[in-house]
């Protein structure tokens, strides 16, 4: 019987996280598997709290009065597991990291678990996604690069935007349906093997939305274990629920974090050309945009990246008032 933790992180996505328990939940229920669940609200104001533990009493429900971000509400949960206050071996065996924004089809947990403890290096997996109309969505990636920045905001062919060029693994691998080796999974749907939480610590806080999973499976892999993508794990992601609320301010946090990243995991003069990419890009799309009152939010936007990029001070605000 698996030992497993699920942790699910809300924030004003009350119908979507209902749902994703509720299909959670019931796969959990088919394949007669045990979990405890772990939901950490960062401070809804759709009364997603209340509408949980009335339809979910089993749930633990962990109500946060402030916002702590994606990161720091999966760590909180975490911590009140027992990482980094317990002995591993009375802690669950693997950890599942499930986004609010997310239908589990029958069979993914079983499948992500199996494929976890198939093989002693295997320390990360990361289930298959697809959209909401059923299409396929990338769910592995390879480090980011430099030529990826480059795809991102420059005339590129489409064969290298949805290649390796671009960080993306053939679609074959995924229809082939065995579990291939990538360097990090999507963080809508992964799960951790509880020896590699206790050696490479939790998310770091410092990413408060987006990046957050790249550093850790980067950490991951300099700590000498592996990422596996499984296809055979299918989970239905429908997607950016929570940043679209902030749209402006979400691309800010996009590029705040992605910034964070280059600077901790790439050397100076790595560093140095990525900053000149995004400057760059961002003056490209500022370029193209028409001179319009509705236009100007996004205007605004592309400036305050650029002025990140260039004074190389990524330390500003980066997360929505709440």
């Amino acid at each position: 019987m698996p030992n497993l933790a699920v942790i699910i992180v809300t924030w004003n996505v009350r119908s979507l996280a209902l749902e994703a328990i509720r299909s959670l939940t019931a796969d959990l229920d088919a394949h007669d598997l045990e979990a405890d669940l772990y939901v950490v609200d960062n401070c809804s104001t759709d009364d997603t709290p209340q509408a949980v533990a009335a339809a979910y009493p089993q749930v633990k429900l962990i109500a946060s009065p402030v916002n702590l971000g994606f990161a720091g509400g999966n760590n909180r949960a975490l911590r009140e597991i027992g990482f980094g206050s317990t002995p591993t071996e009375a802690l669950p065996e693997a950890v599942y990291l499930l986004n609010p924004d997310t239908v589990t089809l029958p069979g993914a947990t079983l499948g992500l678990y199996e494929a976890l403890m198939a093989d002693q290096r295997v320390g990360l997996v990361g289930a298959q996604l697809a959209y909401g109309d059923g299409s396929f969505q990338h769910s592995a990636f390879s480090f980011p690069g430099l030529r990826q920045l480059w795809a991102e905001f420059f005339p590129t062919p489409g064969r290298f935007i949805e290649g390796r060029f671009n960080g993306r693994y053939p679609r074959s691998l995924y229809a082939a349906g065995k579990p291939f080796r990538v360097d990090c999974v999507l963080g809508a749907a992964m799960m951790l093997r509880r020896e590699v939480i206790q050696q490479t610590g939790m998310f770091d806080e410092q990413f408060f939305m987006y990046c957050e999973e790249i550093d850790w499976a980067w950490r991951i892999a300099r700590a000498g274990w592996q990422t596996w993508c499984v296809p055979a794990a299918r989970v239905v992601h429908l997607g950016g629920q929570s940043a679209d609320q902030i749209r402006p301010q979400s691309v800010v946090n996009l590029w705040t974090s992605r910034l964070r990243l280059y600077r901790k995991h790439y050397p100076p003069w790595k560093l140095a050309l990525a900053r000149r990419l995004v400057a760059a890009g961002m003056r490209r799309r500022l370029h193209a945009l028409p001179h319009t009152a509705d236009a100007e939010p996004l205007r605004q936007t592309y400036q305050t990246i650029i002025h990140l990029a260039q004074s190389h001070d990524d330390s500003g605000s980066h997360h929505p008032d709440v």
